[in-house]
């Protein structure tokens, strides 16, 4: 290459558009069937025009397209420019729109979040609500999407201009009263680079309590449920709740083990959730304050990367009533977070925790998104964010994953859907 060829010289450095600088919005609304983009650029093309901006929404099949273009060069081209276009909606019964004005889209103000919005249904009155509490508090939505129609309906807000804790702390009273599930995430790269989701697993993970499983093969069922239900509650301290419990157990024979694994039911969702999660190139973990004997068969069924538990004694073939090692309680669970987090080479600002009892607040707060789903009253109020449906796969909306990227990979490998 030589200093003549025109190759060898560099790129001169785009410069930015000013605001004062004319622009064309053109707007397309109609029908939608395919060829609509191709055919409006392929118009504009021919007037040598460079695009600034698109967007383009499909609603129940009517299609609205917007190009923010500048205007051609040469003395009535723009004129031209408008008929042609016009002439070309008109031949596929579509409405065009073509608005002179300068500048492109105003630039988002700082504090910009994502907020998250599940309904079950999703009320015209809790949209209502939530959007007047973002403008009060001084924040602008700047563009919605739907993430999903399907368990939930789940709505994406991009909204800027006012701090994320604040705007959490103006939504999360409002959704609780609307009955509808809210998450508000700082935006930003970190939000898709969460790499690591922690699990816990009885009423999280799983539909049920799998202590209270082997209390019903050994008929003290409802004492330790009762036992339960106060530790979940935070009326009780974990670990000395956890002993209680167990010793209630001793002398049941340890083969019940078997049984129990088969009576253990999934959470509807739970695993699309973990599926899609692996598919992402996410690890994924659970910590429980329940027993390894259940654990390490849902770590063998499910493809799971970390596990922590706590283990029921047993000797000469029965449960003593006791456990041994570190008990698993809820300075435990987030102690598991941070080794696991480490052992995934991920911060602790990456990753996601997941459950519903008052033994899974250290963890859920020290994660980098913390999710309540289902739970206690006193673990909502504390949690970054609430998932109140009973489908575990609506996590994957609170990290950005819609539900057609869900269906399009089950596609496929042949996975059914949940």
């Amino acid at each position: 290459m030589n200093a003549t060829d025109p190759a060898a010289a560099p790129l001169p450095a785009p410069q930015p558009r000013t605001d004062d600088e004319r622009t064309l919005l053109v707007k397309v609304f109609g029908k939608d069937r395919p060829g609509i983009t191709a055919g409006l650029f392929t118009t504009l093309a021919g007037f040598g025009v460079d695009v600034i901006d698109i967007e383009q929404v499909v609603t129940r099949g009517r299609i609205t397209l917007c190009a923010l273009v500048t205007p051609p060069s040469g003395p009535g081209s723009e004129g031209a420019l408008r008929v042609t276009v016009h002439r070309w909606a008109e031949e596929l019964k579509l409405q065009a729109e073509i608005i002179s004005g300068t500048g492109d889209n105003r630039p988002r103000r700082e504090g910009r979040s994502h907020v998250t919005v599940l309904g079950h249904p999703l009320t015209a009155e809790a949209v209502a609500a939530l959007a007047g509490r973002i403008s009060g508090a001084g924040g602008n939505i700047d563009r919605v999407f739907r993430l999903a129609k399907y368990p939930v309906t789940a709505v994406e807000l991009a909204v800027s201009g006012t701090p994320t804790e604040r705007l959490r702390a103006e939504l999360a009273p409002e959704a609780s009263a609307l009955g509808v599930d809210i998450a508000v995430v700082a935006a930003g790269l970190h939000r898709r680079a969460k790499r690591l989701v922690v699990m816990d697993v009885d009423s999280t993970l799983i539909q049920d309590e799998v202590i209270e499983l082997f209390a019903a093969h050994a008929g003290c069922e409802e004492k330790v449920a009762e036992v339960t239900a106060a530790a979940m509650r935070g009326e009780l301290d974990f670990a000395e709740s956890l002993r209680a419990r167990v010793a209630l157990l001793a002398g049941l024979d340890a083969a019940v083990v078997e049984k129990v694994r088969t009576e253990v039911r999934l959470t509807p969702g739970a695993r699309t959730l973990i599926r899609t999660l692996k598919r992402l190139g996410y690890q994924v973990a659970i910590v429980s304050g329940g027993f390894t004997q259940v654990t390490d068969h849902l770590v063998d069924q499910l493809g799971l990367d970390f596990a922590a538990a706590n283990t029921l004694e047993v000797e000469d073939g029965r449960f003593t009533g006791r456990v041994t090692g570190e008990i698993v309680d809820r300075a435990g669970k987030a102690r598991w977070l941070a080794r696991f987090a480490e052992r995934a080479g991920v911060p602790l600002a990456q990753t996601v925790a997941i459950g519903d009892g008052a033994n899974d607040l250290d963890m859920l707060n020290a994660a980098g998104l913390g999710v309540a789903f289902n739970a206690k009253p006193v673990v909502r109020e504390a949690a970054h964010t609430a998932v109140n449906v009973p489908f575990l796969d609506t996590v994957l909306y609170l990290l950005g994953i819609t539900r057609d990227e869900v269906e399009a990979a089950d596609e496929l490998d042949g996975t059914p859907s949940e």
